[in-house]
């Protein structure tokens, strides 16, 4: 049993009280970044007067030492950051102390780390209510703690229902809403066992359903590396999975399949696994598949929506990196750094083939301040002006390889490479308090 230290104590009474001030507050004084794409789980903030330019010396408040590259987020609440974090054989969870940029605490989440092409078993990013955190490994252990470390409960999603049979290994984080999980697994390279989607009870990691998700997809097709999106449209709200050449809505109190679109797949080629993940905003649903098409949607069909509910599509999709719009532009960073803008709600080219600094992308782009942050794999984040006109407004340079995507919270950025978790800029609290 891990035995707290002094340290350890003060820093629970410390961070549960700053939880409780957080959570009943009626305002928040700026974002937190409670998941992978952050508060609106689609790669907005609200946040203003963000850096446009760091190097690796210049406008950083602090450095952590990382062992290891990860393709999870940084998650932010508060005073704290979660991680987490591959470390040869070894997965577990870090607590860092926003103020001090040193780990608070950290806890074990198994063994059996493996590389599978780019990405370790680290790759799902971990989720957060302000009180509680959430993380799932892809060897498919899932745990919960509270703010102090303390683990509430863990599951074995493997142990409970078969290994999982992605070609890359399992990387879909988790989404959390209105107290519970929704975890799916979508795999079919190498397993027979089917699909599936299941609800989990957040407080005490009880499965509440389990559901399972039909395919015809073939070979790799059925693998889906992305995360379920909520969708809210009118009174209802409706869980949005992509992977298996289709887009569906599940109702969350039951998981049932409330709609479904084929076409993510039109000529049935065995090789369409999915990573980029759904985007919903404003009543839309985009969803990407590898490459082309990537669909926009119009929410609120039910049955077979494809020949009704299609709004448009285009070629021009990613095949990693999640898109992200604001409901006016939808913007598109394919995997070779070409950019594309979209109008939001038809599709028609605003402006578009603009190339970045050459490169591979892997990271999602985040849309904030009036500004996109876009990293790639050779950790240079470019920052372009949101709007109609392409126009690159800084490119900096940390000259270490990046797979995850930045963190906005209260006036930084967090930006993980490969050996180090960057604060970028100076936290807004305290600009105030100067």
């Amino acid at each position: 049993m891990h035995q707290e230290t002094m340290h350890e104590s003060f820093f629970r009474f410390v961070v549960l009280t700053s939880a409780l001030v957080l959570s009943t507050a009626a305002t928040p004084v700026a974002d937190n970044w409670p998941q992978w794409r952050g508060p609106q789980m689609n790669g907005l903030s609200s946040e203003k007067n963000l850096p446009t330019t760091w190097n690796r010396t210049t406008n950083v408040a602090w450095t952590l030492a990382l062992p290891s590259w990860s393709g999870a987020t940084p998650i932010v609440w508060g005073d704290l950051i979660f991680l987490n974090v591959a470390n040869g054989d070894a997965l577990s969870l870090w607590a860092v102390d926003r103020n001090a940029g040193s780990v608070a605490w950290q806890r074990p989440l198994g063994g059996g780390n493996h590389k599978e092409r780019k990405q370790n078993m680290s790759s799902p990013s971990p989720v957060t209510d302000g009180m509680r955190v959430w993380v799932m490994t892809g060897t498919g252990i899932l745990k919960a703690f509270d703010f102090s470390g303390k683990e509430l409960w863990m599951r074995d999603v493997q142990k409970d229902y078969g290994r999982f049979g992605l070609n890359w290994g399992y990387a879909s984080s988790p989404l959390l809403h209105d107290g519970a999980l929704y975890v799916q697994v979508l795999h079919g390279m190498k397993t027979d066992d089917p699909s599936y989607v299941m609800k989990i009870e957040a407080a005490t990691g009880k499965t509440l359903w389990k559901v399972e998700r039909p395919t015809r997809a073939i070979m790799e097709s059925p693998d889906s590396y992305t995360t379920p999106a909520l969708l809210r449209h009118g009174t209802a709200t409706e869980i949005v999975i992509t992977g298996g050449d289709v887009v569906t809505g599940h109702d969350p109190a039951t998981g049932r399949e409330l709609w479904r679109m084929d076409g993510l797949n039109p000529h049935n080629n065995p090789n369409y696994r999915i990573v980029a993940s759904p985007v919903v905003h404003a009543g839309f649903v985009y969803a990407p598949t590898r490459e082309r098409p990537l669909l926009a949607i119009k929410a609120g069909g039910r049955g077979d929506i494809t020949a009704t509910h299609r709004v448009w599509a285009t070629d021009q999709g990613p095949d990693v990196p999640t898109p992200v719009t604001d409901g006016t532009y939808f913007y598109i960073v394919r995997d070779n750094g070409v950019m594309w803008c979209l109008d939001a709600r038809t599709g028609a080219p605003v402006y578009g083939p603009q190339r970045l600094r050459p490169g591979t992308y892997s990271s999602s782009p985040v849309l904030a301040d009036g500004k996109l942050y876009i990293s790639n794999e050779d950790g240079l984040t470019t920052v372009v002006a949101a709007g109609p006109k392409f126009q690159v407004l800084a490119e900096n340079a940390l000259d270490d390889y990046i797979l995850s995507s930045p963190a906005v919270s209260d006036g930084q950025l967090f930006i993980r490479t490969a050996g180090h978790l960057w604060a970028i800029g100076t936290r807004a609290g305290r600009r105030a308090m100067q």
